[in-house]
């Protein structure tokens, strides 16, 4: 096996392992929609279920057919980022490694969307009247990823540019 392909792999086996592994710790130490304050007026930890998507998309919407659909989307969004993965030998590393962390994030909310039909959320962060969504290290991680990805695309623009 190629080298950065290995690497996207562990990378993405990692992230589902600790977003399975926090969000067991968060299911079974706090009751639903329980509050522990980290840091006063700026972040909690709580347990949430997100039966939408990203920042609360679809949430109130009580369509029965929404956790199937969104199921089906992210399982297509995954068999993609697979194949991806499988040639990532050609991609920079930056690339790799953001597609890595997307897969990873990826699979560790569909996982949530298949056994429970919501994702569990519990990062708060708020200041003032300001406040963020609740999230989880899924989605951080999907965000980052998107985040390299974007770099990359960037630094690879610059390269040619400059050639």
């Amino acid at each position: 096996m190629h080298k950065r392909r290995l690497q996207a792999w562990l990378i993405a086996a990692g992230v589902f392992g600790l977003d399975r592994w926090t969000k067991s710790m968060v299911e079974t130490r706090l009751d639903a929609f329980d509050v522990k304050v980290v840091i006063p007026g700026f972040f909690n930890l709580v347990h949430s279920n997100n039966p939408g998507v990203a920042f609360g998309i679809f949430q109130e919407n009580p369509t029965p057919q929404r956790t199937m659909l969104l199921v089906i989307i992210s399982i297509a969004a995954i068999v993609t980022l697979a194949g991806i993965l499988w040639t990532i030998h050609k991609h920079d590393r930056l690339t790799a490694n953001g597609l890595s962390l997307i897969f990873g994030g990826a699979l560790g909310n569909v996982y949530d969307r298949v056994h429970t039909g919501a994702v569990t959320d519990f990062l708060d962060f708020h200041a003032g009247s300001w406040h963020w969504y609740i999230f989880n290290l899924a989605d951080s991680a999907i965000c980052v990823g998107a985040g390299l990805l974007i770099l990359s695309m960037f630094l690879t623009n610059r390269k040619e540019a400059s050639a």
